[in-house]
Formats: C-alpha cells, sequence, structure tokens
C-alpha cells in the first residue's frame, strides 16, 4: 500500500442499494489508511445495502443524501461497482450530473467493473481510454471509449479497473493517482 498521505482531502462515494460490498469496502479502508475523508452519497437519504456474494448486506449510514451533495465540497468521486447500484445511479438525473461535475471540473473519478456505465450515461467517456468487466465493453466502445483488457487504466484522473480480484491494484493505482492530483 501507498505511503502517500491524503489528509484533509475528501472523496465522494456515490452509491445505492446493490453496490457491490467488497468494492465498496477495500477502495474505502485504503483512502482512509492514507488519511482521505470518505464521505457517502447518495440517492437514498438514511442508509444504503450493498450485496455481499448472493444476498444483502448489512446497512450502511448514507453521510450526504444526493440531493444535498455538492460536487464542490469533494476533491474527488469513487463509484464503486455493482450492477443493481450502477443500473439504479444511471436512472437519476441527479446522480449523472454529480458525476458529469467532477468531469467538467477536471477533478479524479475512480470505478470498477460495471462502474464506467454511469460514465457513459454521463457522456464523458469518449476518446478516454478505460477498462472494466468484459461484459460492457461493446457499450464502452460504442460510447467513444477506448476500451483495455488491463487490471487497472488511468486516463488523465479518470481511474478504472475489471473487478474484485483487481481490487488490491485498483486501490493502490487510485491513492496512488489522488494523491499526484490533489
Amino acid at each position: 500500500m501507498s505511503t502517500k498521505n491524503l489528509a484533509g482531502k475528501r472523496v465522494a462515494i456515490l452509491a445505492t442499494d446493490g453496490y457491490e460490498q467488497s468494492q465498496l469496502e477495500e477502495p474505502r479502508q485504503a483512502l482512509k489508511f492514507v488519511g482521505a475523508e470518505t464521505v457517502l452519497v447518495s440517492p437514498n437519504p438514511d442508509s444504503i445495502k450493498g450485496w455481499d456474494k448472493d444476498q444483502f448486506g448489512t446497512p450502511v449510514k448514507v453521510d450526504v443524501p444526493l440531493a444535498e451533495a455538492e460536487y464542490a465540497d469533494y476533491d474527488a468521486l469513487f463509484i464503486p461497482d455493482g450492477v443493481m447500484n450502477i443500473d439504479r445511479l444511471r436512472q437519476s438525473s441527479a446522480a449523472v450530473e454529480f458525476v458529469r461535475l467532477f468531469f467538467t471540473g477536471g477533478k479524479p473519478v475512480a470505478t470498477t467493473c460495471h462502474g464506467p456505465l454511469i460514465l457513459i450515461e454521463a457522456n464523458v467517456v469518449r476518446a478516454r481510454k478505460v477498462t472494466s468487466c468484459p461484459s460492457i465493453k461493446v457499450e464502452l466502445a460504442n460510447a467513444g471509449a477506448i476500451w483495455c483488457e488491463d487490471a487497472v487504466v488511468v486516463d488523465n484522473g479518470l481511474i478504472t479497473s475489471r473487478g474484485p480480484d483487481d481490487m488490491p491494484a485498483f486501490s493502490a493505482t487510485m491513492v496512488e493517482e489522488l494523491w499526484k492530483r490533489i
């Protein structure tokens, strides 16, 4: 794990019910380990439930309801995987706009597995190198992204990874990139 210090930096974690529990918890722990403050932002105002292997996990308290979240309050954005999570976020115009603001503001964004689907919805992947789970490769290519099969891909502040097996590499790369950029 990196020895970089992100003390005083705030990372918004955008998620809702159905996020992939391990793909939120592991990167969040990596961020906390280097001193970053993580803030769970969600369309759900109170709590959300992650998906843990084959069932819903323990509810997690939402720190800031999406309706009250201001993109300017955060240095970076992390969007964990979870097919249900991403599908629900893509249907929220507020969530899509929140994501888009990080790109227009030039702030780092990190996401895993199916997460790039919300980037398609926000229309921010054209000509960007990304990776994801292979099942959304065509959607990303159709949106103009340059899909790569690497475990982790970094393109000008956008950090993406393929899935659960890549969490250690993703977390380390995310911390390193955030340290360089924020």
